[in-house]
C-alpha cells in the first residue's frame, strides 16, 4: 500500500513525532495520514528530497483537495484570512 510507505517516510523524518494511517468511519474507502511534527519546518522538510518524493508523489495524485495542515489554536495565534490587514 502506497500510504504505508508514506507513513514510514514521515515517521522516520527528523522532527516527526509520529505518523499513522487512519480510516474514515463513515466511508471506508476514505483514508488519511495523520502526522505530528515538532514544528512546521520539520513538516515541510519531510517533503524534500528524492526519497520522499518517490513515495509521496504517487499517493498525492490520489488525494482529495482539502485543507491538510492543522495546529492548536494557541500555537497559531490570531488567524486571519489571507490578504487582510491587522
Amino acid at each position: 500500500m502506497q500510504a504505508g510507505a508514506v507513513v514510514r517516510q514521515f515517521a522516520s523524518s527528523q522532527g516527526s513525532e509520529g505518523a499513522e494511517l487512519v480510516q474514515n468511519l463513515d466511508d471506508p474507502e476514505l483514508w488519511a495520514i495523520v502526522s505530528r511534527w515538532a514544528d512546521v519546518g520539520s513538516y515541510r522538510r519531510a517533503f524534500n528530497g528524492t526519497p520522499a518524493r518517490m513515495v509521496l508523489v504517487p499517493l498525492l495524485s490520489l488525494a482529495i483537495d482539502e485543507p491538510s495542515a492543522y495546529a492548536k489554536p494557541s500555537d497559531v495565534g490570531e488567524n486571519r484570512p489571507r490578504g487582510t490587514v491587522g
